[in-house]
């Protein structure tokens, strides 16, 4: 009878409600009835085997089933006392009595008590983002102002007296407080004398949107009129959120779980366990639990510590417990606990491991903060059962303990795969996205995308053949650039999990190379489309290519397309293999040495030129000459700094017949890698110059030409270079040189030097500057308090800086819950990378889209982020849409009006900047069909359509000396040049795509700027580093800089998250969520530049200390109590004074 299932019928169900007709077995937890009506004042007597009679009897035991299995017995007619009882399950796991006990039906059989309540899900926004622990629901409990408000269900009929039961519920706190606060769970008696009582089941103390388990027993020595049962507790104002209830009569066995992990709770410490290089144990109510984390259901928890790699953690052998074939669903419950802020990823793995290879499987990856417990879900399948399979659990930094509550891994159901015997290069682990990927099974799956495909063994009398198998692809018959092979890849991939995409190609046609790219075409359910592109390459018509890259998406696509696109119509594109799968893993970076042994060590030998011309070479056929000049014509008078003593010498280059010939020195041995180099020197132009030419100090490092730094200079006075460089590899050879003018015109060098950058004697500089400009003297008075506070001990802690750091969001981030987290964390300004750009509001000529910008305004403003607008144009020519260049200037004129109207009127007061029109020292496109006042107009007309929008110039590479065309001098002529015109410029935006930052020269710009007077915002700020320590040390460096600099008034970081940054290797966050080496950096700044300070209120009732503008907390001790409040300081006159009221 063990397998006999609940069959109801439906015939018996439209004959009578209350009789239903079934077939039922049931271990049922009856208590033995009571010959008198005195209250039963112990546990039931033993359990009695009930078979339910399928024909119930009018006066007789009638059954009533519901959704959860409810039983209800009525006692003979005449009979004064009702017993009720709940049914246990076979598996001897009780049966949950709480009806809708997990929201899925919104709030039915719930009720509020005397305050409001609703059900979050992903279509009404979880509070805070916060998600649920198990479902995808869970109820609200809001606009409390008592503390006994909370949620009720009756559970009257669903209980019986003498029988104990078993309360576990799952809740969380949201609301404006600090620390901790209580959750009760209580029942509501009503007896049959009309009194009212309270039954205490449990409280627990839950932190801001962290769940928690209550766990609670209770039970009844007699059958009141009516029970209920609800959950109170926290302070008016704070909202209750609940996962789910169960209530259930205590266990009367269990049969043996389909669970294949041994030792699954920790119950046998760490047994069949074993740490992964680090160190694990077991803790318990016996040996205290961690920071007073309890478990989240049994006894007992995993504690795995001394973890120095992201790796490390726990592992179990599962070799013997896995098939091929079969699914696995994998549930943990872990939490961190350490030196963090924020959060930290922990994530499930499988070791695979044959006889010659290893190999990794992604599970699942999570983020988890500090002591909360979070349910981490996912699964896999082997395509074929390697020697050993180890499951483990890694990814929080070094220094992060993992705690683990429990594990499950569960066979679901059998998968069949189809895996190419030809296909030697794929690992039979690997996740197959894309299906026939080397066309061993000819054009199944693949088609044409508006072309031809051909399957091919050869092509050219056998001068092109495949690699990987038999055959390749060829798209032909190609008319648009988009046309190429494609194939639907919907429903085989994971969101928010990161694939890695390798194609071979070639190209065949009327050309000897083409651009080549791979494209993720992603259709979401709401109907809005996405191109992502993957990869790109220059393809040959004599070799195949490699095209590879990864991609991720945010959000649930209902249709997704993989497809090869790019080169010009005419030219076909062959593909050899397409092949989708998890990347592998990339090893921690390792932090280079970058100590800087003197700041005056100049790697170029012979600087003063004392020594004739040794160490100095010409480069080409030129000729050197050391020359000397009188005082008035030396570089001196326009230096700013000098590392070497100055004399009149200069090496004077003549017979230059290539631009690239000039002064040259060999510096190979004297390089070291990794360091930051600054470039130094003063050039002039000679004889043969007939106006201003570009002149540069390059370096030669291996056959690949470095921009050291360049300026435009002239006959008529010295000019001075400053750039930077960095190698990364060893190289064989490195030379620097001058060059730039053109053949015939002689070139001038003096005090040439390139000095390693010492950044932390900067820094001490910079944190004395930063001190001065960003902090104030604040004096806090207290005032109104009914008792004298002088002497009270108060602490001060600042919850955020006001300083304004932001970052570049998209509509697919927001898809994200990973990336909105940290964003909303640690960035409180945003601007958008694309979407209020002209050529996404407007691709084709009068069809709109401004729904992604409508959303992301809508996202920041629900989350109080103020935003930048960019940008209003863009005048660089290729970053202007099709159809705009094809206008005549009479209808361009009007569709720039049209621009302006629609956009500024439609958003008039909601973006605080506008980038009016971007980079305008490094295009022209407006000024050249429109006329030069244009640009000027621009402002004008944006200024008059929405006043208070500030207005921004905003241009690249104005920072780092390396580009002639955005000197901040140019920069400074624009600005002057377009408030002459009447253009209200009220600020000015220097993007910082930077690459090896040097402080002094980002100063020196600066410094520059800072003449006008008027704000400087740093607006799309990203460092470039391969190695995470070195990205984070030039990171550091921008931030250091902007954040001393009073002129500045806001960075805008442009890019953080893997996968969508606009420069490879820039970002702070790894495309699943991991935190690198420059976010750790990142965030130990902000964190550097929150102020907290200590002490005693004096006499006059006031507290004084120095500290940043923002929001601060104070708590005050006295001898009778604490005294929470929070204030704001804001930037005024020192010092600022701010009123504490009772």
């Amino acid at each position: 009878m063990v397998g006999d299932q609940l069959e109801v019928s439906a015939e018996a169900q439209g004959k009578n409600k209350n009789h239903i007709s079934m077939c039922l077995t049931a271990f049922c937890c009856r208590p033995e009835r009571s010959s008198s009506p005195s209250n039963l004042k112990s546990s039931p007597n033993p359990i009695e085997i009930t078979e339910a009679s399928a024909n119930p009897q009018p006066g007789g035991s009638s059954f009533h089933a519901s959704g959860s299995q409810e039983l209800e017995d009525s006692l003979p007619s005449g009979s004064e006392q009702k017993v009720r009882m709940s049914l246990c399950s076979l598996s001897g796991q009780s049966s949950n009595i709480v009806s809708n006990h997990d929201f899925s039906n919104g709030l039915e059989s719930w009720h509020s008590n005397c305050c409001q309540s609703y059900v979050a899900s992903e279509n009404s926004n979880f509070v805070n983002g916060v998600k649920p622990l198990s479902g995808s629901n869970y109820a609200v409990v809001m606009q409390r102002s008592e503390n006994w408000q909370g949620l009720e269900q009756d559970i009257t009929d669903k209980v019986i007296a003498g029988v104990k039961y078993i309360v576990t519920v799952f809740v969380s706190v949201h609301g404006d407080f600090h620390g901790a606060s209580g959750v009760q769970a209580t029942l509501r008696i009503e007896n049959l004398d009309s009194s009212v009582s309270y039954v205490f089941i449990e409280r627990i103390l839950v932190s801001q949107d962290c769940w928690r388990k209550l766990e609670g027993s209770f039970l009844l020595t007699s059958n009141p009129r009516r029970v209920v049962f609800y959950l109170e507790g926290p302070n008016p104002g704070i909202d209750l959120l609940i996962d789910s209830v169960a209530i259930a009569c205590e266990k009367v066995g269990m049969t043996s779980s389909p669970n294949i992990v041994s030792n699954h709770d920790f119950l046998n410490g760490l047994e069949s366990w074993h740490p992964n290089c680090c160190q694990a144990y077991v803790t318990s109510g016996n040996s205290n639990f961690l920071n007073g984390v309890k478990p989240l259901s049994g006894d007992n928890y995993a504690v795995v510590m001394r973890r120095s790699e992201n790796w490390q953690g726990l592992e179990q052998d599962i070799t013997d417990k896995v098939a091929a074939g079969l699914k696995y669903n994998v549930t943990v419950f872990v939490a961190v606990h350490g030196d963090l802020h924020g959060t930290t990823g922990v994530q499930a793995t499988l070791k695979l491991e044959n006889d010659s290879s290893l190999s990794y499987v992604f599970i699942e990856r999570i983020v988890v903060s500090q002591d909360c417990w979070k349910k981490l879900e996912g699964s896999f399948s082997l395509t074929s059962k390697p020697r050993r399979v180890v499951f483990y659990l890694e990814g929080p930094d070094p220094g992060i303990d993992i705690l683990i509550d429990s594990v499950a891994i569960v066979c679901e159901e059998v998968i069949t795969y189809r895996v190419s015997s030809n296909d030697e290069d794929i690992s039979n682990n690997d996740e197959h996205i894309v299906h026939n990927p080397q066309f061993e099974d000819g054009l199944n799956n693949w088609s044409g995308r508006g072309c031809k495909i051909t399957l091919c063994s050869s092509l050219c009398n056998g001068k092109i053949l495949p690699v990987k198998g038999k055959f390749f692809v060829a798209a032909t018959e190609r008319s648009h650039n988009w046309n190429g092979i494609e194939q639907e890849i919907t429903g085989r991939f994971v969101r928010k999990r990161t694939y890695e995409v390798t194609a071979l190609v070639q190209i065949f046609g009327h050309t000897n190379n083409a651009g080549v790219q791979l494209t993720l075409w992603v259709q979401s359910p709401n109907g809005r489309e996405q191109y992502i592109g993957i990869a790109k390459t220059q393809a040959s018509d004599k070799e195949w290519v490699q095209l590879q890259g990864k991609f991720l998406l945010n959000g649930v696509a209902s249709r997704a397309i993989l497809f090869i696109e790019g080169p010009n119509p005419g030219i076909d594109i062959l593909v050899d293999s397409v092949v989708v799968r998890r990347p592998i893993k990339a090893g921690s970076s390792v932090p280079p040495i970058t100590e800087v042994d003197s700041e005056d060590a100049n790697v170029i030998r012979n600087v003063s030129l004392t020594d004739g011309l040794n160490q100095w070479n010409p480069l080409g056929s030129c000729k050197l000459s050391i020359c000397t000049h009188p005082q008035s014509f030396s570089p001196v008078e326009y230096s700013l700094s000098f590392y070497q003593p100055q004399n009149k010498r200069y090496i004077l280059t003549t017979n230059r017949t290539e631009t690239w010939m000039g002064p040259s020195q060999i510096i190979t041995n004297r390089i070291k890698l990794h360091i930051t180099y600054q470039v130094v020197a003063w050039v002039r132009l000679g004889s043969g110059a007939s106006g201003p030419q570009n002149v540069n100090i390059a370096l030669n490092i291996d056959n690949q030409w470095v921009n050291g730094g360049q300026v435009e200079a002239n006959n008529d006075r010295w000019y001075k270079i400053r750039g930077s460089f960095r190698v990364e590899k060893k190289p064989s050879k490195v030379v620097v040189h001058a060059q730039g003018p053109p053949s015939g015109v002689d070139l001038m060098m003096s005090e040439a030097q390139i000095l390693p950058v010492n950044r932390k004697t900067r820094y001490k500089i910079l944190k004395e500057k930063a001190d001065k400009i960003r902090k104030q003297d604040i004096v806090l008075k207290f005032i109104g308090f009914h008792e004298d506070l002088s002497g009270a001990s108060l602490k001060i802690h600042q919850i955020e800086n006001s300083f304004p750091i932001g970052a570049c969001i998209s509509r697919s981030n927001i898809e994200n819950e990973e990336f909105v987290d940290f964003f909303l964390k640690n960035f409180n300004w945003a601007v958008f990378g694309n979407e209020l750009k002209w050529y996404h509001t407007e691709p084709q000529r009068g069809h709109f889209n401004y729904k992604d910008a409508d959303e992301l305004l809508d996202f920041c403003q629900k989350h109080g982020k103020q935003t930048r607008g960019h940008c209003v144009f863009w005048e660089v020519e290729d970053a202007v849409q099709p159809w705009l260049r094809s206008l005549s200037n009479i209808e361009l004129m009007k569709a720039v009006q049209n621009r302006l109207k629609g956009l500024l009127t439609r958003y008039r007061g909601m973006f605080k900047h506008y980038d009016v029109n971007n980079e305008m020292l490094h295009g022209s496109f407006f000024q050249d069909r429109l006329g030069k006042d244009i640009r000027a107009y621009m402002f004008r007309e944006a200024h008059h359509l929405d006043p208070s929008a500030v207005l921004y110039v905003n241009d690249y590479n104005v920072e780092d000396g390396c580009d002639p065309k955005s000197t901040p001098e140019r920069l400074i002529d624009q600005i002057l040049d377009l408030q002459k015109s009447g253009a209200p410029v009220g600020g000015i935006g220097i993007q910082c795509h930077i690459s090896h930052p040097v402080g002094e020269i980002i100063c020196d710009a600066l410094d520059k700027l800072a003449v006008l007077g008027l704000p400087i915002w740093l607006t799309e700020l990203d460092v470039s580093a391969v190695n995470e320590h070195v990205r984070a040390d030039d990171l550091e460096v921008v931030l250091r800089e902007a954040f001393a600099h009073p002129a500045i008034e806001g960075v805008m970081l442009w890019s953080f998250w893997e996968l969508f940054t606009c420069r490879d290797h820039s970002h702070l966050v790894n495309a699943e969520g991991d935190i690198n080496e420059a976010g750790k950096r990142f965030l130990a700044l902000k964190n550097e530049w929150l102020s907290n300070a200590d002490g005693k209120i004096d006499a006059s009732g006031e507290f004084k200390f120095r500290g940043y503008h923002g929001t601060y907390s104070v708590e005050i001790s006295t001898k009778f109590k604490s005294i929470s409040r929070s204030f704001k300081v804001e930037k005024g006159d020192s010092p600022v004074v701010v009123i504490i009221n009772s």
